[in-house]
């Protein structure tokens, strides 16, 4: 298992305050974009129907774009030390949030994002935050994709110093995190660890009743299933550690269950190649003491079967 943690630190004296990010050894930058003197729209709040709010800022902008080559991460992972470091540097936080809260399509197309391959925004799961720290603005968009996580970091205002940098290092990650820097995304991760967390999948609020999609790592998953017909999956789900435990199992169960049958009916994967538990809280991943953790908990996981 790969961890890591992103730090956000101060950058030397000759730059002032301005931000320096350390990336894990498995990122890669794949744009940087210097511009004196120009105007950029900073989103304050979310899409309200006919446009969403904008705080125009001048100044140098710079923006770097980083792919974090490892599977299995969360959004929620991939923001949490970013957002942790910039309340620690004195940044305040102007806006914040997460897809739907967003305004889901609407926000992300109103937004500066660099185009893709470069910059992937799952339209299903990315988070926005923007903070204002002493001598400049910082504005993150996250997205990932089953094989990857995608980092666009955007500061406006600043001289022009390191805006990100990677470090030689494995770096210790918040939440654990099953990640294997690979081309090969969920294969590769099944096969040598022996399980991954869909962690792109979402469900009606309160039920387990799976979202419409689409979903990256169930066409993932079901094209391994396809072409190795040799191959069983068991989904199981987890929960966080609210409720009973009774109450969490059959949750976790119904929505493995959920999982199982839209591989099936809409992907065409073979029956007996699936199976669906669940364990309720019994298998966390983080602590159910913060809001993150008890995120990070809630999963359904694709275990590898033994095919011997």
């Amino acid at each position: 298992m790969i961890r890591f943690l992103f730090f956000v630190l101060l950058c030397s004296p000759t730059y002032g305050l301005a931000l320096t990010i350390d990336m894990p050894a498995n990122a890669s930058r794949t744009t940087l974009v210097d511009t004196p003197l120009q105007s950029f729209n900073v989103a304050t709040g979310p899409w309200d129907g006919q446009a969403v709010p904008m705080q125009i800022i001048d100044g140098t902008v710079t923006t770097e774009v980083w792919t974090i080559d490892a599977a299995g991460l969360t959004t929620l992972q991939i923001l949490s030390p970013f957002r942790q470091q910039l309340d620690a540097e004195g940044y305040d936080v102007i806006f914040e949030c997460r897809t739907e809260d967003c305004g889901g399509f609407d926000f992300r197309f109103a937004i500066d994002v660099a185009a893709p391959p470069d910059m992937r925004v799952d339209l299903g799961d990315f988070r926005y935050i923007a903070a204002k720290g002493p001598t400049d603005t910082v504005a993150l968009v996250i997205s990932k994709t089953a094989a990857a996580g995608f980092v666009q970091i955007t500061r406006i205002g600043a001289d022009q110093a390191p805006l990100a940098n990677t470090t030689t290092e494995t770096l210790q990650s918040v939440l654990p995190v099953t990640a294997i820097p690979t081309d090969d995304g969920l294969p590769a991760v099944l096969e040598n660890t022996g399980h991954m967390a869909l962690s792109d999948l979402r469900f009606e609020s309160g039920s387990s009743t799976l979202g419409p999609g689409p979903f990256e790592s169930l066409v993932a998953l079901s094209d391994y299933l396809l072409q190795n017909p040799d191959r069983r999956i068991a989904l199981v789900g987890h929960t966080d550690s609210s409720g009973s435990l009774e109450g969490n199992i059959a949750l976790s169960r119904q929505r493995a269950t959920s999982v199982q049958t839209r591989l099936i009916e809409a992907y065409g994967v073979p029956s007996t190649q699936l199976e669906a538990d669940g364990t309720g809280y019994l298998a966390p991943i983080a602590s159910n003491l913060t809001a993150e953790g008890r995120e990070a908990n809630r999963r359904v996981e694709a275990v590898l079967l033994s095919i011997e």
